[in-house]
């Protein structure tokens, strides 16, 4: 009985030590686990706080990049808007002081040249000058007769003009025109000129 008994408590300490060495063993596996996945979702974590930083660093570069841009856009719109008041300005003046060019010693030249380009854009034989009141008087007979001579063309004075500086061509019957007056040529060039003009005020050579 006794040896029965010997054996029973040694096959007890047996399945004990087994059942701690098991459970320690699934302990540490569960530990080792555990491990993994904490070391896994740090790694996870790291990779994601990256991943969103780089996102915001790229937002930040973008807006930043939108900023210097939105920037140099105003600025290049200002400069422009500044420029074109000036060339605008600029003309205007011209335009104020075209009147003046009929004092000129020698706007008869000038009323001659603007008689023969007038002319041959119209391309008539027959044409009519009206001329503003200067003009005219240096528009006499004699003149144009020479000027019809010279150009193949019949040409007599037409209406004083009530407004401009110069000279506008135009057929007997009134259908058929072409304005050579200071302002129309200056209309005419403006575009032309504009860039011409705004190297001279900037100081720069053409």
């Amino acid at each position: 009985m006794e040896s029965i008994e010997k054996n029973i408590k040694a096959l007890s300490r047996a399945v004990m030590k087994k059942a701690h060495a098991d459970a320690d063993q699934i302990l540490a596996d569960a530990k080792a686990k555990a491990d993994a996945i904490h070391e896994q979702a740090q790694q996870q974590a790291k990779k994601e706080r990256e991943e969103i930083l780089e996102r915001a660093r790229q937002k930040a570069e973008r807006i930043r990049s939108q900023g210097i841009a939105a920037a140099q856009l105003k600025a290049r719109t200002l400069k422009l808007e500044q420029r074109e008041k000036l060339l605008d300005d600029v003309f205007d003046t011209v335009r104020q002081r075209l009147p003046a060019v009929r004092q000129w010693t020698d706007y008869d030249q000038v009323v001659f040249l603007l008689v023969r380009q007038a002319v041959a854009q119209l391309k008539a034989k027959d044409e009519r000058i009206w001329a503003d009141e200067r003009a005219r008087e240096i528009l006499s007979e004699e003149a144009l007769a020479g000027l019809s001579e010279e150009l193949g063309v019949q040409l007599q004075l037409g209406e004083p003009l009530q407004k401009g500086v110069g000279v506008i061509a135009k057929t007997p019957d009134g259908h058929r025109e072409y304005d050579n007056t200071l302002g129309a040529r200056l209309n005419r060039w403006q575009e032309e000129l504009r860039f011409s003009v705004y190297h001279l005020l900037m100081g720069e050579s053409l």
